[in-house]
């Protein structure tokens, strides 16, 4: 069972670990009505129903988190902000405006963005090199359909190929393909006109064709 944590600063149940996502962990899907109850509840300040809330719905939204931002550890940030956040505006939700899930998905994916925002400011600040990150996301995240698309030798050339972008060019690629951003939050995240972000990425594709040798 969950234990939660509850500070100062907010009187928001906040889960201590992180939610399981295997398919055997993973509870019923709710039903709407219910979520829709259960926010109801919540904005009552009722902790228990935050708590299951979180039991049903905390998987799913914890892989929205990891889709986006790759990162185990900042998807766990993310969702656990996510819920502080639907603590405190439960409220808010409107019925006749969105299903439950699509509202809290919402929440996650605009806290993910926003995640990623940070990021880049950081590194942008800190001069880090984007190899660098790209080679820190092959290693944190966990196997699935990208590991194996860029497994052992592909991965290696890859990377080898991307050194040799320009930064720009490297920034918008590596972010659109390893955190399955699209070209507009893409222009979103990184504050640039669409226009510019659709421009290198179209002109880093055509370099990392060549560099790899592709048709």
């Amino acid at each position: 069972m969950l234990t939660y944590q509850r500070t100062a600063e907010d009187p928001a149940a906040q889960p201590a670990d992180p939610p399981a996502t295997s398919a055997a962990a993973r509870p019923p899907s709710a039903d709407a009505e219910e979520l829709a109850a259960l926010l109801q509840r919540i904005s009552l300040g009722d902790r228990d129903a935050l708590r299951t809330l979180y039991t049903r719905c905390a998987p799913k939204l914890f892989g929205l988190a990891l889709r986006i931002l790759v990162r185990k550890d900042w998807a766990e940030d993310v969702l656990q902000e996510s819920f502080v956040n639907i603590w405190r505006h439960a409220g808010d939700y409107r019925p006749h405006l969105a299903a439950p899930m699509t509202w809290m998905t919402t929440i996650v994916r605009n806290r993910a963005l926003d995640c990623l925002r940070r990021q880049h400011a950081e590194r942008v600040q800190e001069s880090v090199p984007l190899d660098e990150a790209y080679a820190d996301v092959l290693a944190d995240h966990a196997p699935g359909p990208a590991d194996i698309a860029l497994a052992g030798q592909q991965a290696r050339a890859l990377a080898e190929c991307l050194k040799r972008l320009d930064p720009k060019q490297r920034q918008v690629v590596s972010l659109a393909y390893l955190r399955d951003l699209s070209h507009s939050e893409l222009a979103q995240t990184l504050s640039l006109p669409l226009g510019t972000v659709k421009s290198w990425m179209r002109r880093g594709l055509d370099r990392l064709r060549e560099c790899l040798g592709a048709p």
